[in-house]
């Protein structure tokens, strides 16, 4: 097949979504498919072109939400090049911007769509309207939501069950859905595959003491990772044992303040900021750590979860259903319902090294599960499904513009040979 993958983000880009992606493209390439991307400029305002040119990245402007650009919805140079890849199935991985062009791309070209559906926007609203006006803002997101995930995909994929509920039961999407969590590439995160060296190169380059138990955190630095449940709880840790660090690996709109609390609470000497890091350079900062924590309830899957289990990382997670799904309280990590019992974990934890052994030994074992190639037989099996049973609505803005459009080509091509006879 030849499979069209549009996201609004792509490494060296790093989120969860763009992870996704990358590995889905190296999946489906080492099944035998042809796969193409188009994603954002995240750089320049400027085209850009990579790997073969099977990567093309368009102009975008910054909004002032983290790192995100939007671009223009039909961009035309784009157009052109996507025309010549001759797809036969696109997969869309954002709802705004590049994923509104994916259904413009569909619509034109009669290429059948699967969308994936990889963000809770409502817990994203308050970076737009700064707390005010949330209710209607959430209103609009549910109705954006039942729009590109009902009226606009022939497929729709969701990572777990909590997104296909909420997609299902409160948006009311009428669809087949298929749960298929996010795979990725469990070996580079294999201790045999991080150099020790490097490893240690690092700790002393961060502080960080092999006596030091160590906890670690990857994510973006903000409100809705529930960052400040984690530095309270160290202040708490640290008031009866200095030897527990906290790493915090990320970069995001709150970290200059969540340096401040740190301060405030005393903590800034056992809270290490490390900030945005190379992509190839994550693993080896999860081989400084004892365990991995996240309070965020606002995730879609974890990815940095099961990045953690494959290099042998007991997570311990808040009690949330997105990590159900991967870890089992007591097995292969731990599950806390509060700042207290996260405290209590962290200090067994550090005082009994046989249990937090058995916990790290099951969390790579059990990491192997969601491989990328696993992810990718799956996400295959839709495409299929997608192009046996494609069909297409001619619904709302979108298909009016796209009927214009067409219409427009048909006049240029007919002008075009006009003035091909006329001159012969």
């Amino acid at each position: 097949m030849r499979i069209g993958l549009f996201t609004d983000t792509y490494p060296p880009f790093i989120n969860g979504v763009s992870t996704s992606v990358f590995m889905l493209k190296k999946a489906l390439e080492r099944q035998g498919h042809q796969v193409f991307v188009v994603t954002m400029n995240n750089e320049t305002f400027h085209y850009g072109f990579d790997e073969d040119d099977t990567v093309v990245r368009i102009p975008g402007l910054p909004i002032g939400i983290y790192d995100y650009r939007v671009s223009t919805i039909y961009p035309l140079k784009a157009v052109n090049i996507i025309r010549k890849w001759k797809l036969d199935v696109i997969h869309s991985h954002t709802e705004f911007s590049v994923g509104t062009f994916a259904r413009f791309i569909s619509r034109q070209f009669n290429i059948p769509l699967v969308h994936t559906y990889h963000t809770l926007y409502e817990d994203y609203v308050y970076y737009i309207t700064k707390g005010y006006f949330d209710k209607p803002s959430k209103k609009i997101v549910e109705y954006l939501t039942q729009f590109y995930c009902d009226k606009t995909a022939n497929e729709l994929i969701v990572p777990t069950k909590k997104i296909y509920d909420l997609i299902k039961e409160k948006y009311n999407v009428d669809k087949n859905i298929y749960i298929i969590p996010t795979g990725i590439e469990v070996d580079r995160f294999y201790s045999e595959n991080v150099k020790s060296k490097d490893v240690e190169v690092l700790r002393k380059k961060l502080d960080i003491s092999k006596k030091d138990f160590t906890i670690i955190f990857v994510g973006r630095m903000a409100k809705e990772k529930n960052v400040d449940l984690l530095l309270s709880a160290q202040k708490k840790i640290n008031d009866k044992d200095k030897n527990v660090k906290l790493l915090m690996v990320g970069d995001g709109p709150d970290l200059d303040e969540y340096k401040e609390t740190a301060r405030k609470l005393g903590i800034e000497k056992n809270v290490i900021f490390a900030g945005k890091v190379p992509w190839e350079d994550v693993p080896k900062y999860y081989h400084l750590a004892d365990v991995f924590a996240t309070a965020s309830t606002s995730e879609t899957q974890g990815l940095t979860v099961i990045e953690a289990m494959a290099a042998s990382i007991a997570p311990i997670c808040i009690n949330d259903e997105s990590f159900r799904n991967t870890v089992v309280d007591g097995y292969n990590g731990e599950i806390f319902k509060d700042e207290d019992e996260y405290v209590y974990v962290i200090n067994d934890l550090k005082s009994n090294k046989k249990k937090l052994e058995l916990l790290q030994k099951q969390a790579r074992l059990n990491a192997e599960i969601h491989s990328s190639k696993y992810y990718g037989e799956r996400v295959e099996s839709v495409y299929k499904h997608a192009i046996e049973n494609k069909k297409y609505d001619n619904y709302g803005v979108i298909g009016k513009l796209v009927g214009r459009i067409k219409n427009r080509e048909k006049k240029d091509e007919t002008s075009s040979r006009k003035s091909k006879n006329i001159s012969k």
